[in-house]
């Protein structure tokens, strides 16, 4: 893989030669380790690694390293100048077939001093397949996951290849948010609390229950699961701790819906009772309401579906003062990265970034250098880092 960079500026590129803009960007697609400036807002985008796999979710690991997972069962280190090693030893048996396989991965806030990671995945077993999430002692030299240890599994196993969910997210407290997925066929039981289906669960680092869980003291209704943080959820493919401590996830709605939801503990978000989406191919969802007593509603929502994925809370300056504190997510369904600014606990603005990218946006992190880096789905995917605009 090349060293340099092909930069681009779209502000010295003659107006008079603009038609020749889009040729040129298919040209610096090709070449390796490219950076092209984007307009107005968009930031430059720079290929640090290709040929990923259907990746799905990256971890920084210290100052330049990351962990990346591919969908179909491995897990990846990328050195600091974008190099792929080879996949990485004792990775979990992964059920990998429509959209299930390895999801997740996330380092643990101690990893300099115990080189732990957690890892959500399509877990097989008897009845079908579940959402997983497992810790592991990365080895020393990088190339093994030692020590490996299923924390949760989500209740029941089905027989599907869809809706997982399989985002985590460590909190302040040092504790762990697995996000759950109702597995399309079952999604009346993201309604019910004695299984885990369309559900946020909240666990220990060694899977125990936390005693403050909303469903864990002798008041609980009868059957709920006391793991269980938040209920009423169809996929959530995107999650993280916002500014306010509390967690902030993107969820799947059907034909229409996608979410933007603040979670509070015991709640209910009301999938499938309400939703601002509808059946596939059209036909309301049960009554076809979008609220109700006793029921949460999104702080955002996007109709048609952008069918959101990783999302990020941007705290650094490094792209100016205005992106600061904003959200980011990305978008499969209509590739680009939405930036979202948020006053008040509510969205006041959307600016739709990267869509000249036209790539499948799965994953944005912020990297200890401050910058965004996101991967892109495909059976090629790539690792791409974001330059602010000059």
């Amino acid at each position: 893989m090349a060293d340099s960079l092909f930069s681009i500026s779209s502000r010295t590129w003659p107006a008079r030669q603009s038609r020749y803009r889009g040729l040129l960007y298919l040209l610096c697609m090709t070449l390796p380790a490219a950076a092209q400036t984007g307009t107005a807002g968009n930031p430059v985008v720079e290929v640090l690694a290709r040929g990923l796999e259907h990746p799905w979710a990256l971890a920084f690991i210290d100052q330049g390293r990351m962990l990346v997972t591919e969908r179909p069962g491995r897990l990846r280190l990328v050195q600091r100048d974008g190099k792929l090693g080879a996949p990485i030893a004792g990775v979990p048996e992964v059920d990998a077939g429509g959209q299930g396989g390895l999801h997740d991965v996330v380092a643990d806030s101690g990893f300099a001093e115990n080189r732990t990671i957690y890892l959500c995945y399509a877990e097989p077993g008897a009845g079908g397949n579940s959402t997983a999430l497992a810790s592991a002692r990365l080895s020393a030299d990088g190339t093994r996951l030692e020590q490996v240890k299923v924390l949760f599994s989500q209740r029941p196993k089905v027989r599907s290849s869809a809706h997982f969910g399989c985002r985590i997210v460590e909190t302040r407290e040092g504790k762990l948010f697995l996000t759950l997925g109702d597995r399309f066929s079952r999604k009346e039981d993201a309604q019910t609390l004695n299984n885990h289906l369309g559900k946020i669960v909240h666990v220990k680092k060694d899977g125990g229950i936390p005693p403050d869980n909303p469903f864990a003291d002798s008041d609980k209704p009868a059957g709920a699961l006391p793991e269980i943080w938040s209920y009423g959820h169809r996929n959530i493919q995107g999650a993280a701790l916002g500014p306010d401590g509390k967690l902030w996830v993107v969820e799947h709605g059907p034909q229409g819906g996608d979410e933007l939801n603040r979670i509070e503990p015991g709640r209910n978000y009301g999938w499938p009772v309400i939703t601002y989406g509808e059946n596939y191919g059209g036909g309301k969802i049960g009554a076809g309401i979008t609220a109700k007593a006793g029921m949460e509603q999104p702080l955002h929502h996007w109709t048609p579906s952008i069918a959101p994925s990783g999302m990020v809370f941007l705290h650094s300056g490094k792209y100016g003062k205005d992106w600061q504190r904003n959200l980011l997510t990305g978008s499969l369904k209509f590739s680009y990265l939405a930036r979202l600014e948020l006053r008040d606990g509510k969205v006041v603005r959307e600016e739709k970034l990267l869509q000249d990218l036209d790539r499948r946006i799965r994953d944005v992190r912020e990297g200890p250098d401050g910058l965004l880096y996101i991967l892109t789905d495909e059976s090629r995917g790539q690792l791409i880092r974001l330059q602010p605009a000059s």
